[in-house]
């Protein structure tokens, strides 16, 4: 198993920009999972991701809070968006059709709540707060295509 990578964002546009060089490398049956404290980025992160995987910079891409998931239609495959905050257990995944999320793309906020649902292979991304602007991802998993994408180092 491969080390965690660090990387470190000093500002909303490294994190754009990291979200934006996954979103070149990610494809069918990648599922990324996006970990942190409220506030930490993750919408922020797949708002980038979403945009990059479409093609379009100006893309509304709304929170999907209350309807716990969005679908797009990308350059990519279809991307599934959820965020998972107010869901009361994994069992209400069923109704949200998790199961042919997985053979698109799938970006999940708050992945506690997937409990054993968790796909084994999925990248994980945790997001931490800093002073201000300033954020640190730590990437997990996705064995050897981190390092072979160079998604570790700063572009």
């Amino acid at each position: 198993m491969a080390e965690p990578v660090i990387i470190p964002l000093p500002d909303l546009a490294a994190t754009e920009a990291l979200a934006e060089r996954l979103a070149r490398v990610a494809h069918a049956g990648d599922c990324i999972l996006l970990e942190g404290p409220l506030g930490a980025g993750k919408t922020a992160f797949a708002r980038a991701f979403l945009r990059a995987a479409a093609g379009d910079p100006a893309m509304e891409v709304p929170s999907p809070s209350f309807t716990l998931v969005q679908i797009y239609d990308t350059k990519i495959g279809p991307v599934f968006h959820y965020d998972l905050w107010r869901l009361d257990g994994s069992d209400s995944l069923t109704e949200l059709d998790w199961e042919e999320a997985l053979d698109g793309v799938v970006l999940v906020e708050w992945p506690d709540r997937l409990g054993s649902l968790r796909p084994a292979g999925a990248l994980t991304i945790t997001l931490r707060l800093g002073e201000e602007e300033a954020r640190e991802a730590t990437l997990a998993g996705w064995d050897g295509r981190i390092e072979h994408y160079g998604l570790g180092v700063s572009s």
